[in-house]
């Protein structure tokens, strides 16, 4: 005797409304899917186009940062409307101390004890050999002016400045060798800053203040701030979930990354400022590829300050409390400053030995960081076997199918099981049409002789929505991607196809904008894209019919602008989903036959 509807558990109830659910409206379901990364990947460029940003206030170009409990510390920037100098004339308008890594080279202006002066020497501007190293910091007064600096605040002392000019215990800042930059004020008080640096982009300051001994005690604390004239092309307001990549403010306090404000959301605030009460983390600036960031004592309660006005940018850490140095005393503490490339090996060694909270974290991983670090980890391994970045994707894409090949086995078997059981599911549907409660039950019923699972279906796609999304996080930000070639015309995977339609597949000496520059690989997701429809069965709704027939060739054009590393995963990835439904197809004669009539139905129509 079949139970009756109400004597059903729960549980079971539900999961008949959803088996039906997702049977009748699995292709629904895909189009959703496809139509929220549309809209997640668009929205920016739709944003930007019909709600651009308002024209900025011209306000005073001196600003203040509050002191620890004393005296403010006084930022003072060019005026908006200023001539830029020269970055040659600014780096020959004072004293320097050299900087000297692996990595980094550049300079120390001694006037401030300003860190102005970094260009990275394993990243090009371009991708051709003769292009120039990439320059993170630049000199106050500069187009691009971008630099860090540590001080103190306080009272009792007459306190260091950003003009007051050091002396440097040597020529030269390296790996082995510190440098120790050292002043004296009118009463004999020493201020020191010990610089040192590694062989990649981290540089430590200790900062040491010596009272003299014939002074009453003096109240002091240091802090770090990092300055910034503008802000990059491609900077994000922050703070929406459309925004993919986030570039601009960023931060961790209190053990918790912050990816929420912007540079224009800080200068809304108000007096332009935005303040974080912390004990360890760091804040700071990053780029798609670089970051500076600010990283005080661990174990100090410290304020984290963001400014942003008349365009610029400052972030600034100060101890939460001054402290009393009496006479004869000395006071000391260490910050550093990461300064370089994003790259993910040392990040992770920088959180994991120095105990920096989530450094690694300054790669915006997005909602699914889970799948993009191992995915991640296993890319760079993979590169390091193979030693083409391009191959290393085309073995990722087989190993990620490798491990979504079971659940699409799933599919197929629920999917076959399904044809199999229609004409007897139509038979209900006719059968106990005014009865919904009773049509549910025997479905159910059915589904439990037949040994059907209708959820089985829709598990690949609801997989591989994150793996997608993961996936694209680490082939569009990565600097280890940047400039990497894979083969023939394709020499850059971190930027979009250059082969493209308009140009004659490279043949013409220009670039396509946006969207239009069609390149091979987009080419290729399209065609792709429908043969994979192709083998599927035809909608039956002729609008879901209309709109999955455009579908491949629309997003060729979304494609278009993404990294040629994305797009070569998903044209693999079609490839493989392919071959997989062919095999699957001969283990399913039912699929198989029911795929050659609608492909008959096709051919007629």
């Amino acid at each position: 005797m079949i139970p009756s509807h109400k004597g059903l558990e729960p549980p079971l109830q539900t999961l008949i409304k959803q088996g039906n659910t997702i049977v009748e409206d699995r292709r629904n379901i895909i189009m959703a899917v496809l139509l929220t990364g549309i809209i997640l990947f668009g929205w920016p460029y739709i944003a930007d186009y019909f709600f651009p940003a308002p024209p900025k206030p011209v306000v005073s170009a001196t600003k203040t940062v509050e002191g620890a409990n004393a005296d403010s510390v006084a930022i003072t920037a060019a005026k908006a409307d200023a001539k830029a100098v020269p970055l040659g004339t600014a780096l020959a308008a004072s004293g320097r101390v050299l900087v000297e890594t692996p990595k980094l080279k550049g300079s120390i202006n001694l006037e401030g004890g300003r860190i102005d002066d970094l260009v990275m020497l394993t990243h090009t501007e371009l991708l051709s050999k003769k292009s120039p190293p990439v320059r993170l910091f630049a000199p106050s007064g500069t187009e691009k002016a971008y630099f860090a600096r540590f001080g103190w605040t306080g009272d009792g002392a007459t306190l260091p400045t950003d003009k007051t000019v050091w002396t440097p215990s040597a020529q030269k800042l390296t790996p082995a060798t510190p440098v120790t930059l050292s002043w004296t004020n009118p009463e004999g008080q020493l201020f020191e800053i010990k610089l040192s640096i590694d062989a990649h982009y981290m540089l430590s300051a200790e900062q040491r203040f010596t009272n003299a001994a014939a002074l009453p005690t003096a109240n002091v604390a240091p802090f770090g701030i990092i300055s910034r004239k503008g802000m990059p092309k491609d900077a994000t307001k922050g703070g929406s979930i459309f925004t993919q990549i986030h570039i601009g403010p960023i931060g961790v306090f209190d053990n918790k990354p912050n990816y929420d404000w912007g540079y224009d959301q800080v200068e809304a605030e108000p007096e332009g400022t935005k303040s974080f009460p912390t004990t360890g983390g760091w804040n700071g600036f990053t780029d798609k590829y670089w970051l500076a960031a600010l990283i005080p004592d661990q174990k100090v309660p410290v304020k984290a300050d963001f400014k942003s006005q008349d365009g610029y940018n400052w972030a600034h850490i100060h101890n939460a409390k001054l402290s009393a140095v009496e006479a004869g005393k000395t006071f000391s503490q260490t910050s550093r400053l990461f300064a370089g490339a994003k790259e993910f090996k040392e990040l992770r060694t920088y959180t994991k030995e120095l105990g920096i909270p989530y450094l690694d974290y300054s790669i915006d991983w997005g909602w699914f960081w889970f799948i993009a670090i191992p995915f991640l980890t296993i890319l760079l391994w993979l590169f390091g076997v193979f030693g083409n970045f391009g191959v290393a994707i085309i073995a990722l894409t087989l190993i990620v199918r490798g491990l979504m090949f079971p659940v699409a086995q799933k599919q197929f078997a629920s999917m076959a099981g399904m044809r199999v059981v229609q004409p007897k599911m139509k038979a209900l549907q006719e059968r106990y049409k005014d009865d919904k409660p009773k049509l549910q039950q025997e479905m159910m019923k059915l589904y439990q002789e037949e040994k059907i699972n209708p959820l089985a279906g829709c598990m690949p796609i609801l997989l591989q929505i994150p793996i997608f999304f993961a996936l694209y996080k680490i082939l569009m930000l990565t600097v280890e991607m940047r400039h990497q070639p894979f083969a023939l015309w394709l020499h850059d995977l971190s930027a979009p196809d250059p082969a493209t339609v308009l140009n004659l597949f490279g043949l013409l000496p220009f670039t396509p904008p946006g969207f239009l520059a069609i390149g091979v690989l987009p080419i290729l997701v399209g065609v792709t894209m429908w043969l994979m429809q192709r083998l599927n069965p035809t909608p039956m709704d002729e609008v879901q019919k209309q709109v999955m027939g455009i579908m491949p060739w629309f997003l060729m054009f979304i494609m278009a602008p993404f990294a040629a590393g994305l797009q070569l995963y998903w044209v693999v990835s079609n490839l493989l989903s392919i071959a997989q439904q062919k095999l699957l197809y001969a283990r399913h004669p039912i699929l198989k036959q029911q795929a050659e009539k609608e492909a008959e139905v096709k051919a007629k129509a």
